[in-house]
């Protein structure tokens, strides 16, 4: 019989989300234990999946969200320079997570509104068309709104054996994740019609889970149910964002989570591989690991992303009293969430901006420098670099 004080120690084991490795210290009789004291007494059940009936669950107890989230993503957005900013990022990230090579010159030709020339910047046009529907708040989650979303982001720019069947809105046959060995096979193809139709309604329905930890077992399930020949994570990461977006979380915009993903690649791949493994040793699919893996690296993180509070409360204040036009206005928000709290020069805003002339930017930065948003460094004689005083 497992006792308290052994069952406190495997809780706090570093390797407690790796149950083969718990077996191999504890014995596996004691996991075992383990695991059937935690189905008892401390799992969310989440739904039954199709994953040989096994319970999604996760751990209430292993994660706490901050409040800085919620406050993050729930941010008032300005200006549309900023949404372009914060959609090259995400579009660069998305696809560097997956090994799709993107300039950042044809990514921003793209978002531009230039038309795509090559099979790269038909992958970029993709998820620009992608993050344009999921911006629209009309655009309610459903089987056929995630269908249109999969055909204008990813299925349009297929190669013919990775399309779907006309008709179908799922794959037709088997399909693997494969890296240095198959790691994963995605649902039995017949399976996935119903399996999506009540996945969408768990999506849907009001339910007292978390929103933000809601969002992260939604972008696991999608990606583990793998429903077409390929896209399948790229889809997972519009989706998760999709839904924070319905809900009211219209930040989920601003600050790319691909980003922060594509900085721990080998982390946010790695949970993946061990709710899978742990699933034959425990019977149930835990997604602790992959909800724990995002509050660690994407969630914990976000704030770094958005410029400081107090930084954004004078700029509204600006606004309010019709201190700077609209042209300032917009040069701000792409200045302070592109550059953050890195220096840079008035030709490099101009550069990075587009469509502005040197005198605009000239006028621009010495004008919030008066306003004690920036701050000039000078090197030498005629050099010199601004960075934000606030970040």
């Amino acid at each position: 019989m497992l006792d308290t004080k052994l069952f406190f120690n495997i809780l706090n084991d570093k390797d407690f989300f790796n149950l083969k490795k718990l077996a191999y210290k504890y014995g596996t009789k004691t996991i075992s234990e383990l695991t059937e004291i935690l189905k008892l007494t401390s799992y969310k059940k989440i739904f039954k999946t199709s994953f040989k009936n096994a319970d999604l669950v996760y751990l209430p107890m292993l994660i706490n969200v901050s409040d800085s989230v919620y406050k993050t993503l729930l941010i008032e957005q300005f200006g549309e320079n900023l949404i372009t900013q914060s959609m090259e990022n995400e579009i660069e990230n998305t696809l560097k997570i997956e090994s799709i090579h993107s300039s950042k010159n044809s990514i921003r030709n793209i978002v531009q509104g230039f038309a795509p020339k090559t099979d790269e910047e038909n992958k970029i046009y993709g998820i620009k068309k992608g993050l344009d529907f999921i911006s629209d708040k009309s655009n309610v989650i459903n089987e056929e709104n995630l269908h249109k979303l999969y055909c204008v982001s990813i299925g349009n720019y297929l190669e013919p054996e990775d399309k779907l069947k006309v008709g179908n809105f799922y794959r037709h046959d088997v399909v693997y994740v494969v890296g240095d060995k198959i790691s994963h096979q995605g649902l039995d193809f017949k399976l996935l019609p119903e399996t999506m139709k009540t996945f969408l309604e768990f999506i849907n329905q009001k339910d007292d889970l978390n929103i933000i930890i809601k969002s992260t077992i939604i972008h696991f399930y999608f990606s583990f149910i793998h429903p077409y020949f390929d896209g399948n994570g790229r889809m997972a990461r519009l989706l998760h964002i999709w839904y924070l977006i319905q809900n009211n979380f219209s930040s989920a915009l601003l600050v790319s989570f691909s980003k922060l993903i594509a900085g721990t690649k080998n982390e946010y791949y790695k949970a993946f591989e061990l709710i899978e493994n742990n699933s034959k040793i425990s019977g149930v699919l835990d997604v602790t690991p992959f909800i724990s893996y995002f509050n660690k690296n994407v969630f914990s993180n976000i704030n770094s992303q958005l410029p400081n509070k107090n930084l954004l409360e004078k700029f509204k204040n600006l606004l309010e009293n019709k201190k700077i036009n609209p042209k300032e206005k917009d040069l701000f928000l792409f200045a302070v969430f592109k550059y953050k709290n890195q220096e840079f020069s008035t030709l490099e805003l101009k550069k990075d901006f587009g469509e502005v002339s040197y005198e605009t930017v000239r006028k621009f930065v010495k004008k919030f420098e008066r306003y004690n948003f920036l701050k000039s460094q000078f090197y030498g004689t005629n050099r010199v670099k601004y960075h934000f005083l606030e970040y």
